[in-house]
């Protein structure tokens, strides 16, 4: 049976955290989607179609990511993919007491649905797609914070 792991987020936008997250996860899982969970009472900047573009060319040349989408509980996502696992980052202490009550719950909903847990690198502990919102409605320069291919799409180049 593969190993399939989903990341969810909102991934708006996708950040140089969140790559590095897929990336060093990668030799664990067979497979790994990284899944936008719609929230329909949650204001965006970003549309869900540009959000899954910039996730497809992010990761476009490595086979075992695949992008998806959902609405409804992450692990009833996960249980309809055939997903056992959820991958999730922690920067902080407050990351930490937050996911642990998730996967605790996703854990008892899912069935069984584990979910793996890796601290941020140092460099990019500071960097949440909040923050990067904010520099962009800021006017501010969010180019160290983004994916090159997210950063030259933002920019028309």
């Amino acid at each position: 049976m593969p190993k399939i792991a989903v990341f969810p987020g909102s991934f708006d936008p996708i950040t140089i955290g969140h790559v590095d997250l897929v990336e060093r996860a990668l030799p664990l899982f067979d497979k790994i989607i990284v899944a936008v969970g719609v929230n329909n009472q949650k204001h965006t900047l970003y549309s869900l179609e540009k959000r899954l573009h910039w996730l497809e060319e992010v990761f476009h040349s490595d086979p075992r990511v695949e992008v998806g989408y959902f609405n409804g509980l992450t692990a009833h996502y996960a249980h309809s993919i055939g997903a056992g696992y959820l991958l999730r980052g922690l920067r902080n202490a407050s990351d930490f007491d937050y996911e642990k009550t998730i996967s605790q719950l996703n854990h008892i909903v899912g069935e069984g649905l584990e979910t793996i847990f890796l601290i941020s690198q140092p460099a990019y502990s500071h960097i949440s797609s909040t923050i990067v919102r904010e520099i962009i409605k800021g006017g501010g320069n969010a180019e160290p914070f983004l994916p090159p291919e997210v950063f030259r799409s933002m920019n028309g180049k």
